[in-house]
């Protein structure tokens, strides 16, 4: 589903944006760290500091809408290099077993800042992407 040059473009890059809507479709944006593996795109909850009394807002919106958007995009003063790719699909949340084990290791090896978090307990967000929308300077 992902061209060469549109997959390249995604591991390349280290910041995406998660867009997920409730059920009375509200958006809400965040930065992501990611890693892309086949057609689902993996995403962990972090020990960054957050409320723990209650699920973090993407988690909640995924549970009532899993419809989301993940854009990953680059910015260049020269605006022949600027390009963006936008992943679309269903989402949903893994909170234990080996493709939640699987895509918490990658990320680990994908970020150096994961390594020393204790992740295992935290749920990740897998991406099933259904849709690849791509405009401008990816390669």
């Amino acid at each position: 589903m992902l061209s060469d040059v549109q997959r390249r473009f995604v591991d390349q890059s280290r910041v995406a944006h998660l867009a997920t809507a409730d059920r009375a479709g509200a958006p809400h944006l965040v930065p992501v760290c990611f890693c892309l593996s086949g057609l689902s795109l993996y995403i962990t909850v972090d020990e960054k500091p957050k409320r723990t009394d209650i699920p973090l807002k993407r988690i909640r919106n995924i549970q009532e809408n899993p419809a989301v958007a993940v854009t990953v995009d680059r910015w260049d003063e020269d605006w022949t290099r600027l390009g963006w790719i936008m992943l679309r699909g269903p989402a949903e949340i893994l909170s234990a077993g080996g493709e939640h084990d699987q895509a918490q290791d990658q990320l680990r090896g994908r970020y150096p800042q994961y390594r020393t978090m204790h992740l295992a307990a935290l749920p990740v967000i897998a991406v099933r992407i259904s849709r690849v929308l791509s405009w401008g300077a990816l390669g």
